[in-house]
């Protein structure tokens, strides 16, 4: 067990380099000459743990993913704690995909960069479209249970109502990504991005939550 752990470590310490590379310089930083150098291990021990650059980068796009669906699973799990209803779940949820802070703007960066080579790698393309399908059908399991729960009318079409929160969030973070001192009116956008998606939720959860009493 403790090699099997410190083999896990290895391998989470060298895609830490990587995603630390490309958050901060783009892809073409990941040289695993530069990862190494990051990472304070040999390059020989780098290919030790990865075949090729190519299963160096897929478990570094996989483990920003897992990062990321964890938060997500930790907003899920205190709202179900505080007894918060699922429009609040969602939306701490969601702001966990916005860029508006360091390490968010980095993650972003990030997936990015790898949904740009996903156009011309195919395990890359599976990746980035399985999250997308994670993504959406979460969404739309909220949307089901908020049925459940009375905070959804029964008519709501749950799969349409997860792509709009979807292509919602998508958006806003590709805005923010670019202009972060943007105003929009008065507002800074930060501000107008989190009004839009409570917005948005607002108008899918629409009536009380009757989950918890």
């Amino acid at each position: 067990m403790p090699r099997v752990a410190d083999h896990d470590a290895r391998r989470r310490q060298i895609a830490d380099a990587v995603i630390g590379l490309i958050a901060h310089s783009g892809f073409d930083a990941a040289t695993v000459a530069r990862v190494s150098r990051e990472a304070g291990v040999s390059v020989g021990l780098v290919q030790h743990y990865f075949r090729s650059k190519d299963d160096l980068l897929l478990f570094a796009y996989r483990q920003v993913v897992t990062d990321i669906n964890e938060r997500v699973a930790g907003c899920l799990a205190d709202g179900e704690r505080a007894r918060r209803t699922i429009s609040a779940v969602v939306f701490a949820s969601m702001m966990e995909l916005l860029p508006l802070d360091h390490r968010r703007r980095g993650e972003y960066r990030v997936i990015r960069a790898f949904l740009g080579r996903s156009v011309d790698n195919p395990a890359m393309s599976a990746i980035a479209g399985e999250t997308v399908r994670m993504i959406h059908a979460e969404l739309a399991t909220a949307v089901r249970n908020g049925k459940e729960c009375g905070e959804v009318e029964p008519a709501v079409d749950e799969s349409l109502a997860a792509l709009r929160i979807a292509a919602l969030v998508d958006g806003l973070a590709a805005q923010y990504y670019q202009e972060p001192d943007r105003l929009v009116g008065a507002r800074p956008l930060p501000d107008a991005a989190v009004e839009l998606l409570r917005f948005c939720l607002d108008g899918i959860f629409t009536g009380e939550c009757r989950h918890y009493g």
